[in-house]
């Protein structure tokens, strides 16, 4: 059925009738919205949407995350043949999933950015649907952060990165990646204590309050020991997932602005992510793919596969906790 189908699919991102399934059209061709989901603003039941934010104006070295979002999709383009392997479940014909695509912002307005994002997440959040979230640097998770607190009140976060993002950093009118979770903690956005970073490999002198698994302590103890304490710490509080791509080593990720050796490999990232089933996930992103440092695409394949992931939380946590 599926090669039948291949012969006469294309651009489903606009052609196809409903909004679940499969999608079997040629990767090599056709319009790339994520997994081959229909492009809409329309949120009239939409269980989830996928949004992309090409923002990059906030990092401390390499830019091109604004690249992320596009390379993401045409990324995706080789995963939505088949239901996601390792779940019993297939959350593309189970659930009304689209690409809502990007955020529109003024580039050349950054301090009007913020609540720009806050807005255009308030607004998906607003319609009953969730976000997963293509980045675009790891700045963009706080102005998300913001609008998840209004919803759900002070969150949850598993936090996968080389960085804390714990920079002290009082200025609300600096924007900068490192300080993400600083200001979602100061701002009372983020609840520390039921929260969790795993794969630190920086030095922080202060995490707020927020649990820690460094890259080291990963490597050591195992995938299980990490996510039985992830579990843990978040118990059954509404989660929102971040994945920073540069958590991988850079030898799996190396398009990304600040890579660090001693990371995950991207098996254990792939068994963390499915074995976090079950946690109450109700929004993420993947962030800091930067595809101009990456010739070979494997990062943005990396990335895509990470936002896949992200889907099956979703979907896990609204149909089998």
């Amino acid at each position: 059925m599926a090669l039948e189908d291949a012969k006469n699919e294309i651009d489903s991102a606009f052609t196809r009738r409903g909004q679940r399934g499969l999608a079997y059209e040629n990767a090599f061709a056709g319009a790339t919205s994520f997994l081959r989901r229909t492009y809409t603003k329309d949120l009239t039941g939409v269980d989830l949407a996928i949004t992309g934010v090409p923002f990059d104006q906030a990092v401390s070295h390499r830019t091109g995350t604004r690249f992320g979002p596009r390379a993401i999709r045409e990324a995706s383009s080789l995963q939505p043949y088949d239901p996601p392997h390792g779940w019993p479940t297939s959350p593309l014909e189970e659930m009304n999933v689209i690409d809502y695509g990007d955020v529109a912002f003024d580039y050349a307005n950054v301090a009007e950015f913020p609540e720009t994002l806050t807005r255009h997440i308030r607004t998906i959040l607003a319609a009953g649907a969730g976000t997963v979230t293509l980045g675009g640097d790891h700045y963009i998770t706080y102005p998300i952060l913001k609008a998840y607190a209004e919803k759900f009140g002070p969150i949850s976060v598993i936090h996968f990165d080389a960085h804390s993002d714990l920079w002290p950093d009082d200025n609300e009118a600096r924007i900068d990646h490192g300080t993400m979770l600083y200001k979602a903690v100061k701002g009372g956005y983020v609840d520390a204590a039921s929260s969790i970073q795993i794969g630190i490999r920086t030095t922080t002198e202060d995490y707020l309050g927020v649990n820690v698994v460094t890259a080291r302590e990963a490597h050591e103890k195992g995938v299980a020991a990490v996510v039985a304490r992830a579990k843990e710490v978040v118990g059954d509080r509404p989660v929102y997932v971040t994945f920073d791509i540069d958590a991988l080593d850079p030898a799996f990720a190396p398009g990304t602005g600040t890579p660090v050796w001693g990371g995950l490999a991207s098996w254990q990232a792939a068994a963390m992510l499915r074995d976090l089933a079950g946690i109450n996930m109700v929004g993420g992103d993947i962030v800091e793919v930067s595809p101009p440092y990456d010739t070979t695409g494997a990062t943005a394949i990396a990335g895509a596969h990470i936002a896949y992931e992200l889907i099956c939380l979703y979907h896990w946590a609204r149909t089998r906790r």
